[in-house]
């Protein structure tokens, strides 16, 4: 396969007839499509290459039937669907989410973060209920509705990647029972309108002073009410319960004054019932990306979306006669482990990681880069005995074992006298992020053991925020 800045190349210059001066690829996101910002003289544009051409039709589909119905999305330039690529409008790098993190400086955060949302809000029938207008639900992805299948999917992503990688118990036929509750009572719901699906901070994009939504290839048809859930308790917003009210108020008026057909009362029927579904789903993608994937920054997003958790069962209960899911969403709250991902943005916070070198490298995703990798592999392998097998790096046993040995001990100091050098000139400049990596064969003794000792000498000796993950033993 040829390299995608190649083609994005070829692209540019047979739409352009020009050559790009560079072509940057963009941080990676949450999914697998790869974002290059292509530069040539003024002109900047944005190219994607994405292996998946069902959900690049889908796209493209719905971003020209979207422009066509008086929305703002990123205007399509160029694509070769056969080579996974196509060009569109670069909309810059100011996010919704990046404009709350800059005003919430200011003395007036709080009414520029109402002003703001009120747009978007004010935006919204135009995605949800004008796009309806000839839209071909067909060429959806990966379904053209928000039907039982989809809810299900949401939930079990929820139990397969958050609840068993944090080992909370559960007796699956109960839990499954519960979902089939939640999903006969969901289904209920009128869904007719266009279903934006990710209608988060992040997919919202501020451009000349206008609001542009992007990332919409997951649309499909579906309910009103699950797209303003996402909007008003997505985690990382972290909006007050006051400023989601009076929005979910102004939505209402909104919706009210638009359309005859719209009743407020059985909107807020089921509600808070799509809040919770889009929580779990969220809260899957979480443990996706950070235990499955290894993507550490995910799960920073844990402790936020289990307060608003604890608010939603405190505040707005589930109507509903569960048998076992409030006993996992009140395990989950009481987690301990959950706090361990609670950064705040002034700490200077340092990832340590234990790997095995066979599931590749841990990625650092705090946008710095940096950091170290170690390998334990020339250490003695308390694997290769048969009384260490069932142990871990966490475990007595194991850590009397390789404290015993000379040459562990001196390669553990080795480590800590490069680290403890960056730790403290870290410090100093006022950076906020270092990533330490130890690797080893299985992931599971020696690796650990570093990653314990170290994070035990950092959190005695210096103010830092430690965040350790063990990828192999979190798998469970």
């Amino acid at each position: 396969m040829k390299d995608p800045v190649y083609l994005l190349d070829e692209l540019y210059q047979h739409w352009s007839s020009t050559k790009a001066e560079s072509i940057i690829p963009l941080p990676e996101s949450g999914s697998y499509r790869r974002y290059f910002r292509i530069i040539s003289g003024n002109r900047h544009v944005m190219g994607v290459y994405n292996s998946d051409n069902r959900e690049n039709q889908a796209f493209i589909y719905l971003n020209r039937h979207l422009l066509g119905t008086g929305n703002r999305v990123p205007e399509i330039y160029a694509e070769d669907l056969e080579k996974h690529i196509y060009l569109e409008q670069d909309l810059g790098d100011v996010t919704l989410l990046e404009y709350l993190s800059l005003i919430r400086k200011n003395e007036d955060s709080e009414e520029k973060i109402r002003m703001i949302y009120r747009r978007v809000i004010d935006a919204m029938p135009g995605l949800q209920v004008h796009a309806t207008r000839e839209i071909n639900y067909s060429i959806c992805y990966p379904r053209s509705e928000f039907d039982v299948q989809s809810m299900m999917w949401d939930m079990n992503y929820f139990k397969y990647c958050l609840l068993k990688p944090l080992r909370i118990d559960f007796f699956e036929q109960d839990l499954e029972d519960d979902f089939l509750k939640i999903v006969h009572w969901l289904i209920e719901a009128d869904r007719n309108s266009f279903m934006f699906r990710d209608f988060q901070s992040r997919n919202i994009m501020l451009h000349q002073n206008e609001l542009y939504f992007i990332d919409f290839q997951g649309g499909r048809k579906g309910p009103l009410q699950y797209d303003l859930a996402s909007l008003l308790f997505e985690a990382k917003t972290k909006l007050s319960d006051d400023i989601r009210q009076e929005l979910l108020e102004h939505y209402l008026s909104v919706y009210s004054e638009a359309f005859d057909w719209f009743k407020p009362d059985e909107f807020l029927e089921y509600y808070y019932g799509f809040v919770y579904l889009r929580l779990m789903q969220a809260m899957g993608a979480y443990g996706f990306r950070g235990y499955i994937e290894r993507k550490p920054l995910f799960l920073q997003s844990l402790p936020y979306a289990v307060k608003t958790l604890s608010w939603l069962m405190q505040h707005k209960p589930l109507p509903l006669h569960l048998t076992s899911l409030p006993g996992v969403f009140e395990k989950l709250i009481k987690l301990p482990k959950i706090k361990e991902y609670e950064i705040s943005h002034d700490t200077f916070t340092v990832t340590i990681s234990s790997f095995a070198f066979k599931n590749g490298i841990p990625q650092d995703n705090s946008g710095h880069g940096g950091g170290f990798v170690f390998d334990c592999r020339a250490l003695d392998n308390p694997g290769r005995y048969e009384q260490f097998k069932e142990f871990t790096g966490k475990d007595q046993p194991v850590i009397d074992f390789l404290e015993s040995k000379a040459d562990v001990m001196e390669f553990f100091m080795n480590t800590l006298n490069i680290i403890e050098q960056t730790v403290k000139v870290y410090l100093g400049r006022g950076f906020k992020s270092l990533m330490v990596n130890y690797g080893c064969t299985g992931g599971q003794h020696r690796s650990v053991f570093m990653a314990e000792r170290l994070s035990s000498y950092l959190k005695n000796k210096y103010a830092i925020h430690i965040v350790v993950t063990h990828h192999e033993l979190d798998k469970g």
